[in-house]
């Protein structure tokens, strides 16, 4: 299973296991991880999922797309090159440790 790499809003750090396919949303709700809302359940209509890709990793994830980043510009945490949506990045060996920072505030 592949793995990710949560830096929480409060600065810890948290590694799990997500499922092939599943989002990086989806994953950190099921298992707990803080600071992550995904209020529309992955609808890619809200922005309470945002998170920032490690800079070495965003060409393997892919930039935000245009609708993305129309999303991300009510989020509470000013976006940057770096933002996702995390309902929007799906998990695969590819993505295997996976490093994302968790915005400081969701709503």
């Amino acid at each position: 299973m592949p793995t990710i790499e949560f830096t929480c809003p409060d600065g810890s750090r948290r590694t799990v296991e997500a499922r092939a396919g599943a989002s990086v949303m989806e994953t950190a709700v099921k298992l707990g991880v803080p600071g992550i809302v995904g209020e529309c359940g992955g609808g890619l209509s809200c922005a309470t999922c945002h998170v920032f890709v490690d800079v070495d990793q965003i060409d393997v994830t892919g930039r935000a797309t245009d609708f993305e980043e129309e999303m991300l510009e009510d989020a509470m945490t000013p976006p940057t090159e770096l933002s996702r949506l995390s309902c929007q990045i799906a998990m695969s060996d590819a993505l295997d440790g996976l490093r994302v920072t968790i915005a400081k505030e969701q709503q």
